[in-house]
Parts: structure tokens; sequence; C-alpha cells
């Protein structure tokens, strides 16, 4: 078994993910690079070990049970155990998301891979993060996620969304539910908004760069004993839900 700090970043073969993998590479962690795409996922290790990160792929689709259970088994004959889970793989669903004209297909892509793949990831991931003396769940989500901002309905917050807004409320409430389930044991979970940074979700037209996004993750996962859990922050402090 390694002794080392071990963390699982899913989507991180790119984008804020590969950011959030380096960030943890920097530290002296063993990072495992979970991503779907088989040549990104292995150019995504190859740049983190020519950085100096002790980082290793992880195929993984989190809208697949049965590949997540391999991830599990991956990572457990690996290392044996799991300190860090950042779950920050997350799709938009598509276009159009106004209300009015969006395709249900649409939500429910949104919904399958940035709730239920972060639950089919995490219970899978549990049993080794039990066996950490500091387990730390990271969830990406984002302030468009935020009822008590979007209820202004005079403030812009993010474009009009049916699928990919609401999925990130709802990923914020399953984030609130762990963390009172998990409130008697060691686990801090947290969600996360990386605020709005360019990558391909948003065609590259985010102001922020992928390593500033990372910050909030990188931050979350090195929490002490004793840091907050079931909360959502950014870069600014806390986040209202």
């Amino acid at each position: 078994m390694s002794e080392n700090t071990i963390a699982l970043v899913t989507g991180a073969n790119k984008g804020i993910g590969f950011e959030i993998a380096a960030g943890l590479g920097a530290l002296g962690w063993t990072v495992g690079v979970g991503a779907r795409n088989e040549v990104l996922r292995e150019e995504a290790v190859a740049k983190l070990r020519a950085a100096g990160a002790d980082a290793f792929g992880v195929p993984l689709d989190v809208t697949d049970d049965a590949s997540v259970t391999a991830a599990a088994r991956l990572i457990e004959d690996r290392a044996g155990r799991l300190d860090v889970l950042v779950n920050n793989a997350g799709v938009t669903g598509g276009m159009p998301q106004a209300p009015t004209e969006v395709d249900p297909a649409t939500v429910r892509i949104a919904v399958e891979t940035n709730v239920i793949g972060v639950i089919r990831v995490t219970n899978a991931m549990l049993p080794l993060l039990r066996r950490s003396p500091s387990p730390r769940i990271v969830n990406m989500s984002s302030t468009v996620g935020s009822l008590t901002l979007q209820s202004d309905l005079a403030a812009v917050i993010g474009p009009l969304s049916a699928a990919y807004s609401p999925s990130k409320s709802f990923l914020n409430a399953v984030t609130i539910q762990y963390a009172k389930e998990l409130r008697d044991t060691n686990i801090l979970i947290n969600a996360a908004c990386p605020g709005f940074v360019a990558t391909d979700l948003n065609n590259f037209r985010g102001t922020r760069t992928p390593e500033e996004g990372a910050a909030i993750a990188i931050k979350l996962a090195t929490l002490p004993d004793n840091g907050p859990t079931g909360s959502f922050f950014d870069d600014s402090g806390v986040v209202p839900w």
C-alpha cells in the first residue's frame, strides 16, 4: 500500500480537472487522472509526469456502473485506499436550454453526468475513503446552481438554463445530504465554484484560467481535520446555496 496521499480527479484529462490534478501532484500527492478518453487521459498523465507529478491513468466513465466499479478496483489494487475524491467531470447537456425550448433529453444528459455520476463515483469510492485518516470529497459545482442567487430575477447569473444550472442545484442538494449522513465521520465533503473559467464547456468564453478555477478545489481537498463540511465555496468564501 502506498503511504502517499492518494487523490482521484474525475474529468482530469483537460481544463479545470487537469489543473486540479497538477496542483495536487505539485504537493507531492499521487493523483489518479480519471477520464473516459484513453488518448487524452494518457496524454494528460504523461504531461503531469513530465512536470514531476506521480500521476496514473484511471479509465473512468462516470455514467457507467461497470467503469466506475473497475476504477475503484484499480485504485484499491494500486494504493489500498483513497484520501481525496474530486468530482469534477461535467457536461452542459447541449443547447438550447431555455425552459420553453429545452429537450428533456438535454436535461437527462446533464443530470446523468453532473449528479448521478457524482453519486455513482462517490458511493463506489467511499469504502476506500473510509480507510483514509483524513478523507475529503470535493464536488465541482457553480454559482449558477445557487437557488438563492438565481431567485433574484433581476440578476444575471449565467445564461438561461433549464439543464446545466438546475443540475448544479441538484448537485448542491446532494452534497448537503452526504454531509448530513457523514457528519459523524471524518469525511469532509463540500461543493466548489471555480468561477467563469475558459474551457470547452463554454467555448472558451470564460474570463478565468483553468489554473485559477482549480484553486478552490485544491483548497478544499487540503482542508484541515477541523475544516468545514456541507458548505459551498468559491475563492471569495462561502457561496449561498
